[in-house]
């Protein structure tokens, strides 16, 4: 059971879900094993993680599939540009886990693709499902479905107790992107 890959589940309306995941990617790189993130919904602002995980490589590599934010205020895509990367995330994700070449597969934002209909439901548990034994799949998002949460080995939500946002502080360079 040594080897056997853990279904790893962040969710909840607190920050820290892709902070966690990326805690993981800093762990299993140290060990020299190969890790891989998708980001489902994060694509077109800049953020610290995709200048950092070039730091990484080759043991790490990202992907930021997504076309940024659904439904926000400088959103400009349609909802079927958004399905289509999300698709495409799904495709890459599917072809990473086949190639058994990943020890870690982080899948960023997957559990918001869902509730944004980008991706079903059904999508993620057959990712799952297919999975190498020796990998570790981690999901990210808030809004975990159920049945997502039945799979997992193991799930954190996370709680937001305060928020600096609450005091008028915006979004932190290197904190919060």
């Amino acid at each position: 059971m040594a080897d056997r890959g853990l279904v790893i589940v962040y969710t909840g309306r607190g920050k820290g879900k892709t902070t966690a995941a990326l805690g993981i990617v800093l762990r299993a790189v140290g060990h020299g094993y190969k890790v891989g993130m998708i980001q489902f919904i994060k694509g077109e602002w800049y953020y610290g993680e995709l200048t950092s995980s070039k730091r990484l490589e080759p043991e790490f590599e990202m992907i930021a599939a997504g076309k940024g934010f659904v439904g926000i205020i400088d959103d400009d895509h349609p909802i079927e540009d958004h399905q289509k990367a999300a698709g495409q995330a799904m495709a890459i994700a599917r072809e990473k886990l086949a190639s058994g070449a990943y020890d870690v597969l982080i899948l960023d934002e997957i559990n918001y693709a869902v509730k944004l209909n980008l991706i079903s439901e059904q999508d993620v548990l057959d990712l799952i499902a297919a999975r190498p034994q020796k990998t570790t799949v981690v999901l990210t998002g808030n809004y975990a479905p159920e049945k997502v949460i039945e799979a997992a080995d193991l799930v954190t939500e996370m709680k937001e107790v305060k928020h600096p946002y609450q005091s008028g502080i915006k979004a932190k360079k290197g904190i919060d992107f």
